[in-house]
């Protein structure tokens, strides 16, 4: 089956097998839109378009196929990670394997009145935010990946629209960087970096570079709205 989003142009193929008789839309890879489907037509196989797919994704078994990770065999449910949040609540989604490091993410998100979930591996993180843009992704660079310069979490986070991604609070868990070293954020394309030995103060680094982003965009809708464009 060919399909085309009609917000973002995104087109891919998707198998007939693939897709099960009751389900009437699918979330675009790229921009998360609801795309109609007619699951009487039939198609062969799945074949995204890869031109713009990031080589790191194309090499390596240790890494996670983007197209294997945004296409599920099945609907399954049990792949949305929230059945209802308030209007007003706040979800973060946490990509860390460090027990000791997600007890402390835990409680800290937990003061701050967060939705949370746990993500099992890059597919898992992959699969949810299909279906859910979250306020915050807390992300360990190795997470799942040994290579921290081909996490394919990041690469997932590069290709949503930049309406979406200004959306998202990303922290970005290191042991390589500084801790809120801005250079190295911007240049990673999260909005903080908080290095592994610092993960004792997580919960002041973290609030603060919240409150910062937060105030930041709040200045940036105020003037949106003064010149039309929201």
């Amino acid at each position: 089956m060919d399909i085309t989003c009609d917000k973002c142009n995104g087109k891919f193929r998707i198998s007939d097998e693939k897709i099960p008789a009751e389900l009437k839309s699918i979330a675009c890879p790229k921009c998360k839109n609801k795309i109609p489907i007619n699951t009487t037509v039939k198609d062969e196989d799945i074949n995204f378009d890869q031109q713009d797919e990031p080589p790191a994704l194309k090499s390596g078994k240790e890494n996670l196929s983007f197209d294997e990770a945004v296409t599920s065999d099945s609907y399954d449910a049990a792949d949305k990670p929230f059945d209802f949040i308030e209007e007003e609540g706040k979800t973060a989604l946490i990509c860390e394997s460090d027990p000791e490091f997600i007890k402390i993410i835990l409680e800290t998100l937990n003061l701050m009145e967060f939705t949370m979930t746990v993500a099992k591996n890059g597919r898992d993180v992959i699969k949810k935010m299909r279906y859910h843009v979250y306020d915050t992704i807390v992300l360990n660079e190795k997470f799942d990946n040994a290579n921290p310069d081909a996490n394919p979490i990041m690469f997932n986070l590069e290709r949503l629209p930049i309406s979406t991604r200004r959306n998202i609070f990303v922290a970005l868990l290191s042991d390589r960087f500084r801790t809120m070293d801005n250079m190295t954020a911007f240049q990673k394309s999260v909005n903080i970096i908080i290095n592994s030995n610092n993960m004792k103060d997580f919960g002041k680094i973290f609030s603060r570079g919240l409150t910062d982003h937060e105030f930041f965009y709040k200045v940036f809708r105020d003037v949106m709205k003064k010149i039309g464009r929201v």
